[in-house]
This record gives C-alpha cells, structure tokens and sequence, in this order.
C-alpha cells in the first residue's frame, strides 16, 4: 500500500521554556486540530485526593483572566469553529478541539487563557456536577456497577491505578480551592506539557503563534514520579455485584506488562482477530452461531508499567455460564493453535486500511504524534504499518500463550446474575488453559 515518506509525517520543536510543539501538516484537508497534553493523570494521585486531575480539568473551563464565564470561552471555541473538550486518563489530561485553519493564531490564544491563566471560579458548582457524573459508577446501594473500575481494583489493587479517575465522594468533599491551585502550579507547567496542531497549517506559522502565546509561559521542575506497580501476591481475582438490570455486564481481563513490555502489534491483531467486528473469532461463535450476546467489546490499554487486554458483553442471566464458556474456549483456542495465514492476511489488510485511513483525521494523526510522544510511544504510521507485516502465525500464537494466562485472569460481573452460578463461573474461570483443546 503506498504511503508517504515518514520523516514529513510530523516536525517536533522545543520552545526555550521547554515546552514540546508538534505539527502534522495535512494540506490537503479544510480544517485542523489542537491538542494540549499536561503529564498528570489518576495514577499521580493517592486516595485521599482522588480525582483532583479530573476536578481540576472541569474547574479551568469555568473562566480565564481573558474570559471571565465559560460561557464566553465556549462562545470563542465556536466563533473558530471549534468546541474545546477536555479529558483524563491514568497518565495525562488532554485539552482539544477543532478550529478553522484561518484562525490559527486565535485558537493558540483560547488555549493559552484556558491552561495558563484560569481563575478557578465556582469551586462548589462544580463540585456538585462531579459528585451528580460520579453516581453513574455506583448503585442505590454505593457499590461500584462500573466493571472497568471493579477490574482496575483487581489488577491494581493498593495502587493508584485502581484509583477512578473521577475519584469518590470522600475525596471530592475533601478537595478545597487552594488543592486545585496547587496541583495546578504543580503539573501544568512547560517542561510537563506538549502541544500538537494536525491539519490544514504549515510548522512555521504554528512556531510564531506558540512562541507568542505560550511563550512567556513559567514554571519548571519535577512533578510527583509515579508509584511503579508491582504485582500483589494473593490478590482476589473476581468482582461479584448484584444490580437490577434485564442483562448481566460482563467484563474478563488479562493484565500485562507496561507497553514498552509486549508486542503492541501482536496485540492489537489479536483483538481484532477476537473481538473486531462481525468477522471476529468471538463474534461468530457467541452470537452467530450460538445466539448469546449481541455483541463483545476488545480492548488493549497500556501504561508506563502495566496493561490490560479484557473483552466486555452483556449477557441474560440464564446464558452467562455458558457464554463464559464459550468465549473462554476461543481464548484457549487462539493459545493453543496457530491462526491461519487467510486470517490473518485479512485483518492486517483491515489494519493497514485503518492505519491510511487516519491520514484524512486530524484526531487520529494529533493522537498518534501527540499522545505517543508524550508517553514516550511514538510510532508513526510507517513504524506501525512494518510491524503489523512482520507478525506471523506462529508470532501471535507465542504473544497469546505468553499474555493470556491463567494467573493473569480477572473476571467482574455485575446484574442480576444468578448466585447459583457464582461458582460455576468461578470453577470455569479457575480451570483456564488447563484442559486440553479439542
């Protein structure tokens, strides 16, 4: 498949404060991205300030020494043709938005205000829309429904990375104004941050307008280091949550290492071999041929340290034993038998179609140069196109076997499931790869 020469892919630049400015020149599209990352996330907090990321994230929309309301900073967003958003991860909170390649200059000046010069107004407001999202997470009971948080617990229990993102009700309430400030002054400075622009721009128009904007921007030094993960022995390995639903969520996951770790590649295929749409192992078995679910979610997440490669469905509680059968019986399969050079031929063509399709997103090509460099993972498309062409049957087979494995097994089940069931799905859980493929 043609593609480009990788070394125009993106220019990286350093600004004397330290602040990292990448450009993904795209001229062959109308519009353009600005993406801001800041290096702190809900892995750099403990349980007594959990969430403060996340709170902090929503308090700066609420008005800059430029616009005093989010009202007016939104209202600027959308005279651009942009909506700013913002999220938070383990490891970064992100800023972005869309904007017109005309109104370059503007857009860096909105996001300077927005990140540099926040007035931290309507603490308590805020406070209370975040205590009303964090109620999505839990039941009338207070208990955890959310199967990604009841999975992070097992895999990382003691940890920060089991912390939400969003944090609990105990750590909001204790959250104060003068926290917010200081965790601000703390993470948010240049040599923590990076900003990428995708798009319709050209690399020395975007250098004239950060050095302008963000130029004058201080504060340097090192911000809190993670905690590294280590394993904890004895650990429990299913979550078990009963909740009023017509359908029992299921989440199975395997934890790995960090993503510096394990074969990315490999990985990826495999979730795509399993869980990648009509024509994936898991997809055929369990709803095509058997009727069970009407669909399973593949996920890959990787940290600095640790990782997880988990699958989510939703299931009637008269079929979840045996549709956790079945789907672990295609896991065992994948472990014990090679795939075909057809199949996998198929879904690295459907990769590298996605892969050249993401030349024409501005999303997709700030995420990658963006989000990869800040995290230390950048790979450009040329990176990852080599290796998804260098993976092989008997590649994946080794990464299957090597990553999913039984002591790597997590289940969390949340609905009406039956409790009758508990310990079949537990004894099915336990004899993993145990048995012998048929």
């Amino acid at each position: 498949m043609p593609i480009n020469d990788p070394s125009t892919e993106f220019e990286i630049d350093l600004l004397p404060n330290g602040l990292r400015v990448v450009t993904v020149e795209m001229p062959h599209l109308h519009s353009a991205e600005m993406v801001c990352y800041v290096g702190v996330g809900s892995r750099h907090e403990k349980e007594e300030n959990a969430g403060i990321s996340h709170f902090l994230e929503h308090l700066l929309f609420r008005g800059t020494e430029d616009f005093d309301c989010g009202e007016k900073l939104e209202q600027a967003f959308e005279g651009i043709g942009g909506s700013v958003n913002a999220s938070v991860d383990a490891e970064t909170t992100c800023f972005f938005s869309r904007f017109h390649p005309d109104f370059l200059d503007k857009v860096v000046f909105l996001f300077s205000s927005l990140l540099l010069r926040p007035l931290f107004l309507d603490v308590e407001i805020e406070r209370r829309i975040i205590l009303e999202e964090a109620l999505e997470d839990v039941n009338e009971r207070g208990e955890i429904i959310c199967t990604d948080q009841l999975i992070a617990g097992l895999c990382w229990p003691d940890h920060p990375l089991s912390l939400p993102t969003i944090g609990s009700r105990e750590s909001l309430t204790a959250i104060r104004r003068e926290d917010l400030v200081a965790h601000h002054a703390a993470f948010f400075i240049p040599d923590n941050s990076l900003v990428v622009v995708a798009g319709r721009v050209r690399r020395r128009e975007v250098l004239t307008a950060m050095a302008g904007h963000f130029g004058e921007w201080k504060g340097s030094g090192a911000p809190v280091t993670p905690v590294p993960f280590a394993p904890k022995v004895g650990s429990a390995h299913s979550a078990w949550v009963h909740d009023n639903d017509s359908q029992v969520e299921v989440e199975i996951a395997f934890r790995l290492a960090g993503r510096r770790e394990v074969p990315t590649a490999s990985l990826k295929i495999l979730r795509r071999l399993l869980a990648g749409g009509m024509a994936s192992r898991l997809m055929r078995k369990l709803r095509e041929e058997l009727g069970l679910i009407y669909g399973v979610e593949g996920n890959l997440v990787l940290f600095a340290d640790s990782g997880l490669f988990s699958f989510n469905l939703a299931v009637a509680p008269e079929k979840m034993v045996e549709t956790l059968r079945e789907t672990l019986a295609v896991l065992e399969r994948i472990c014990a038998e090679p795939v075909s050079e057809e199949e996998l031929a198929r879904a690295v063509r459907g990769m590298l179609f996605d892969l050249e399709f993401s030349r024409d997103l501005t999303e997709e090509m700030a995420g990658r140069y963006g989000w990869g460099m800040m995290v230390g993972s950048l790979k450009t498309i040329e990176d990852e196109r080599r290796e998804l062409l260098a993976e092989t049957p008997a590649s994946l087979l080794e990464t299957a076997a090597r990553f999913l494995r039984r002591e790597n097994l997590r289940s969390a089940v949340v609905g009406p499931f039956r409790d009758g069931d508990r310990l079949l799905f537990e004894k099915i859980m336990s004899n993993f790869r145990s048995i012998r493929v048929g």
